[in-house]
């Protein structure tokens, strides 16, 4: 449900012009005329693609070119990989104002490069490089007509340097631009690539749509849900934090630590466990333990490539998988343990009707009285077959750990991490929401991630002594917040919101406990001479939240009473009031 960062804003005018620009056509030829449904993952791109900001949603990368190599040689080895990948040959007919619901393979076709020559290229060749392919991502793609790549090709006095591409998201995601530079750079090497052994979009599409996949995708649906109605549905909910509903721009940070992956190979040895499920699990406990909460809930984009049928498919596979992580256990050792099932489990549970599923979101939270927020994303891209976003070229300093700060971008989360690699250093790029990460908070968060596995790498760790091994501390709340139906709420900010969302009506809001660790909320409404219902003030707080500030949550119940008490802020005194209305306001209890 994310596309691969952007790395930051467009740099373009700051770099001298070429010296020319030309457009070149380039032919290509692949199989026979196909059309078929679109897959699940295309439809998820497809509705992101038709809502939201394309810099936002489109994607890109930077594939350097060979010196030697003539421009022929690089139009040659692009037709090439549009002949044989469909992927690349699909458009998506549809009427104005509808979603596409087939996809439609071309047999043969041209598209364009754009050749950028120049005297010589800018001071950094590979920074202008990144500008040029993120300037390609604004403009939304015509899905129904234009080839899915805009392609430009940076030259000095002819000779290709770069070829810098923007993709759109209904037919690569990050995993599909790795395989692709992956072959551009073999075919101008001169070698012969291998059969394709993962299946087309279409062929895709014909698996999803057989019966076992359409149980697949109910399975799906009920395991989100399942976790919808039951887990946080805020990480970081805190009282300087924003709603996930809500944007921020968030600089990039990035560490490059050789201890870091000294200190996960160790852990990876000493436990038994691979070193993607020791850093997901290291990950979630710091995420949980950061954001002061028992569980971690954390998006895992990448994870539906582990299936060979879709493991070098040049298409978007772009769904989620949703892990959600109890790490209320004693140890680091125990915690891996149960990561391995948990991560597995959410893994089987990432191919679904992404249209049913977001339905359904907006169904229970809406029941729930809550709003769900994608707030911690994490995409270990580690094992893809070639590093993305030119982090090769970054990865030659011998220093032994660095953070470096990047330019910013929007951010549709709180915490996003990407792992590009795990040896020979440890190679994440952060991005942290403001309103909840300092500078200093983020950077101590990575860091502390290196402690924490370098401890793990020694022996097994206590989950109670994260502060004192990493660094990192719990959020600070006050005895005002508290945990209803496993989230973290502020009464205070429920009743501000509550009233606004009931037109300045008098509210107070009651807790009252209930067994085990979580409260209920009890809303008391002054609704004086208006015909308010409990399900009227429902809808409407229900509307708010995602825009309200951190904390909100509705109410159990609501009581509507005619005046308030003269002592307003006692509940004794609303307890006492005749009863005019009460109701939960929610259609299923949860």
């Amino acid at each position: 449900m994310t596309p691969t960062p952007a790395v930051g804003k467009d740099t373009m005018h700051q770099n001298p012009p070429p010296l020319t620009t030309t457009t070149v056509t380039v032919a290509y030829a692949g199989g026979d005329e196909r059309r078929g449904p679109v897959t699940m993952g295309q439809a998820n791109m497809i509705r992101c693609i038709l809502r939201d900001d394309p810099t936002h949603i489109n994607i890109h990368d930077v594939w350097p070119v060979p010196e030697g190599t003539t421009p022929a040689a690089v139009t040659d080895a692009l037709s090439t990989l549009a002949g044989r990948h469909e992927g690349l040959r699909t458009t998506f007919p549809h009427a104005p104002g509808a979603a596409p619901v087939d996809q439609v393979v071309a047999a043969e076709g041209t598209f364009t490069v754009t050749v950028l020559d120049h005297a010589e290229l800018p001071g950094d060749p590979a920074e202008y490089a990144e500008s040029v392919a993120r300037a390609a991502r604004a403009g939304r793609f015509a899905l129904e007509r234009e080839f899915p790549m805009r392609i430009t090709l940076l030259t000095m006095a002819g000779q290709p340097a770069y070829v810098a591409l923007a993709f759109s998201h209904a037919v690569a995601d990050g995993s599909a631009m790795a395989i692709l530079r992956e072959e551009f750079a073999e075919l101008l090497a001169g070698k012969e690539l291998p059969e394709l052994t993962s299946l087309p979009p279409v062929d895709l599409a014909a698996v999803e749509a057989s019966p076992a996949g359409l149980r697949k995708s109910e399975a799906s649906l009920r395991y989100w849900e399942r976790i919808l109605r039951t887990g946080p549905q805020e990480m970081f909910a805190e009282p300087r934090g924003r709603r996930p509903g809500t944007d921020e721009e968030a600089r990039q940070l990035t560490l490059r630590s050789r201890r870091g992956a000294r200190a996960l190979a160790g852990a990876a040895r000493r436990t038994g466990h691979p070193e993607a499920t020791v850093l997901m699990a290291a990950w979630c406990a710091l995420v949980a333990h950061r954001a002061g909460q028992d569980s971690c809930v954390t998006a895992v984009p990448s994870a539906n490539r582990f299936h060979a049928r879709v493991a070098r498919s040049v298409t978007t596979t772009s769904q989620d998988a949703l892990l959600h992580l109890d790490v209320g256990v004693g140890t680091f050792d125990a915690l891996v343990t149960r990561t391995w099932g948990a991560v597995l489990d959410a893994y089987r549970h990432s191919q679904f009707d992404s249209v049913r599923l977001w339905d359904m979101i907006g169904r229970v939270t809406a029941e729930r009285g809550s709003h769900f927020g994608r707030d911690v994303v994490f995409n270990d891209v580690s094992a893809l077959p070639a590093p993305l976003l030119g982090t090769e070229a970054q990865d030659r300093d011998d220093a032994e750990q660095e953070l470096t700060w990047g330019p910013p971008q929007a951010l549709p989360t709180r915490l996003l991490a990407f792992t590009y690699r795990t040896a020979p250093r440890l190679h994440i790029s952060l991005w942290a929401a403001p309103s909840v990460f300092t500078p200093e908070e983020a950077e101590g968060f990575l860091t502390g991630l290196v402690l924490f596995l370098e401890a793990v790498a020694a022996g097994d760790v206590p989950m109670e002594a994260l502060a004192e091994v990493t660094g990192v501390r719990p959020a600070e709340r006050g005895p005002d917040w508290l945990r209803v139906d496993g989230c973290w709420v502020s009464p205070d900010a429920v009743r501000e919101t509550l009233g606004r969302a009931v037109g300045g009506l008098p509210v107070w809001v009651q807790v009252n406990e209930a067994s085990g660790a979580d409260s209920r909320l009890t809303a008391y409404i002054a609704r004086g001479a208006t015909s308010l219902t409990p399900e009227e003030a429902h809808r409407a707080l229900t509307a708010l939240i995602p825009a309200a500030g951190s904390g909100v949550l509705a109410p159990h119940r609501y009581v509507l009473v005619e005046n308030p008490p003269t002592e307003p802020d006692r509940s004794d005194a609303w307890r006492r009031l005749n009863t005019i209305d009460e109701g939960t306001g929610r259609s299923r209890q949860v």
